[in-house]
């Protein structure tokens, strides 16, 4: 196979330019399409590859998985092929810098939220058609000089488990690996967005989550270890953020985000949460502390010192009575209210982050079952406000010790789940009602089923009887009866071609024939007609034309006249009769010839002429003696 270099044309199309990346599967071209006159990037497969079944599968299947999914996160796939061993794919040039090149130089909290979030929007898209990524980073998405990103590379992408190479090399970068898809276990969208979280605390904190010496370390720390939150690192990130990137980090997959949707919803709910607190609290100076003035005691008689003794307490007990007079006055007019924040539809996680930072304590959390994703706060107690009235706080000993009220959370915890009612059997308007009654969708897929009535349900998957998530979808598999025959198109073919086909659709043909002026042995009817669908073995009758009908001609020489005539009018000819002479007494009368000869086969009606035999007249004697 050659080698591509600059100038080199690539399937008689792609002119590279120059080369502009390479990797581990394939060298990345700047080329230009000559058809289109336009720069595309053109990823070209590493020879050593091409003889590798499996990688050039890959290969294959990058390019399949991207030119599926039209989405402006996501890079456009152009073309595919290979040519004399070199296999390529033609894809949108971008033009811009790698989202690890931008997370070198430095990125804040909004920008990196900014640019995460339109990864987020490209997986939700790939993943709603069925594709997961599996090896989400950094330097797989490319952002414009408009902030625009665009997620790349899609070479092991593909819907299903996760796959191993032949030497057991788990498929992707470690330090974006899922805990999941690093022991080798399947991998779902939550894989993604594990990824997609690493890639979110790096931009934030400047740097993965997990280091080590090697592929298996980042590995092993990746399934085993907690990280440490990016505030810690990076004090611009607020407790919400902390919050959102510590879920997509869940070691069980069940503890993440569920959907892309749920990640961007939080994503927006924790800028919010920092805009709310970098506009400022309410900051309180304490009480200036009460200093009482007391005189030195001098040595004085009994009597200077026992009145002074007499004054200091006097004003003691005077300065006591005012003190506690004005401390009596702010209790009864200081404002022991306070504002809650709002905290409902956030997820758990994040709502207490939001709490904890105001300084209100977290009472119970009672979880109930709602058709909203698990983990969502419903109702908060005491309400936000506004619009409710304000919080009373928890105050003790003349209202001087207060502090805010502990927060009840009612939150989600998911539709719950419910037995799938048994359906096998029942008509599929029936299946539906009890399946809808029990709080699941319906799925319907029609199947030819020989034992299984038509318009009957066969079977359910979940089955009936086991436990599923209410809201989730059950799909029904309804019998559309026995698979029938389509009627072949059999006027016009000949009775031999229509009876080959009319077995060949696994039918049993009946022939019969009629006159008609269609030729001889072509079908001019069938039953039933064509395109109809019957059970196999059923009969399909044919009408096959004989043919025109035609008069066979009767010899009638040597009969006499009145004889040949009443013969071919009964054979339905026209007799004409010529009469010629003979000197055989015994032809008189009689039939000498005949045309058409005896046995001509002639439209009915046709003329036949008969030729029958009169005597020569007598010559008269001549008389004797004339002289």
């Amino acid at each position: 196979m050659p080698e591509v270099s600059e100038g080199s044309v690539v399937d008689g199309r792609y002119r590279a330019l120059r080369k502009i990346g390479s990797g581990g599967m394939a060298d990345v071209w700047l080329a230009e399409d000559l058809h289109l006159q336009r720069q595309v990037a053109l990823k070209i497969l590493h020879s050593r590859f091409a003889q590798d079944r499996e990688f050039v599968e890959r290969f294959r299947r990058e390019a399949e998985s991207a030119a599926g999914l039209h989405h402006p996160n996501i890079v456009a796939v152009f073309d595919r092929g290979d040519v004399d061993g070199t296999y390529y794919i033609a894809m949108q040039y971008l033009e811009g810098r790698s989202l690890k090149q931008l997370i070198d130089i430095g990125l804040t909290p909004e920008q990196s939220v900014y640019l995460v979030r339109q990864v987020l929007e490209g997986a939700r898209f790939a993943h709603r058609h069925g594709v997961v990524h599996r090896d989400l980073k950094p330097h797989n998405v490319i952002v414009d000089d408009e902030g625009k990103a665009v997620v790349t590379d899609f070479g092991i992408a593909r819907a299903g488990v996760s796959e191993i190479t032949q030497a057991g090399e788990v498929m992707g970068t470690p330090h974006y690996l899922s805990p999941e898809q690093a022991q080798g276990e399947e991998v779902t969208p939550v894989s993604d967005l594990y990824s997609i979280g690493v890639i979110l605390y790096e931009a934030l904190a400047g740097r993965v989550p997990f280091e080590g010496e090697s592929a298996v370390a980042v590995a092993m720390k990746q399934i085993s270890q907690a990280p440490q939150r990016p505030s810690s690192i990076n004090q611009q990130v607020s407790p919400a953020l902390d919050a959102v990137v510590m879920r997509a980090l869940e070691k069980n997959p069940g503890d993440r985000f569920q959907n892309a949707d749920a990640f961007i919803a939080a994503l927006d709910a924790a800028l919010r949460a920092g805009d709310e607190l970098r506009g400022g609290t309410a900051a309180f100076a304490p009480l200036p502390p009460v200093v009482m003035d007391g005189a030195e005691a001098a040595e004085m008689d009994a009597r200077e010192e026992e009145e002074r003794r007499r004054r200091r307490w006097f004003w003691a007990l005077a300065a006591i009575a005012v003190l506690i007079g004005v401390l009596i006055a702010l209790a009864l007019t200081r404002d022991t209210t306070t504002g809650v924040p709002k905290v409902t539809g956030n997820q758990l996680n994040v709502a207490i982050a939001l709490l904890q930072q105001d300084g209100f304590a977290i009472g119970d959390v009672k979880r109930v079952e709602r058709e909203v994703e698990s983990n969502t706060v419903l109702e908060q107690d005491p309400a936000p406000s506004p619009p409710a009235d304000q919080a009373s706080l928890d105050c003790a000993v003349l209202t001087f010790f207060c502090s805010k009220p502990s927060v009840d959370l009612t939150v989600s915890s998911g539709p719950g789940s419910a037995q799938v009612p048994s359906t096998a059997g029942l008509p599929l308007a029936t299946a539906k009602r009890k399946l809808g009654d029990a709080g699941f969708k319906v799925q319907v897929s029609r199947v030819n089923s020989e034992k299984v009535e038509d318009g009957l349900v066969i079977h359910s998957d979940p089955s009936g009887g086991s436990a599923a998530t209410r809201g989730s979808t059950v799909l029904l598999t309804v019998s559309a009866g026995p698979k029938l025959a389509r009627v072949p198109v059999l006027v016009g073919t000949q009775r031999s071609v229509a009876v080959q086909q009319i077995r060949g659709a696994g039918l049993v043909p009946s022939v019969s024939e009629a006159d008609s002026s269609s030729p001889r042995g072509q079908v001019i009817r069938q039953t039933p007609s064509a395109g109809s669908r019957i059970a196999p073995g059923s009969t399909v009758t044919i009408v096959v034309s004989k043919g025109e009908q035609k008069a066979s001609v009767p010899n009638v020489i040597g009969k006499p006249r009145p004889d040949a005539v009443a013969a071919l009018r009964e054979a339905g000819l026209a007799p004409t009769v010529s009469e010629q002479e003979t000197d055989v007494p015994s032809k008189v009368g009689k039939v000498t010839d005949q045309f058409p000869p005896p046995g001509s086969e002639v439209d009915p009606g046709s003329q036949v002429t008969i030729v029958v035999g009169k005597a020569a007249p007598v010559a008269a004697p001549e008389e004797e003696g004339e002289e």
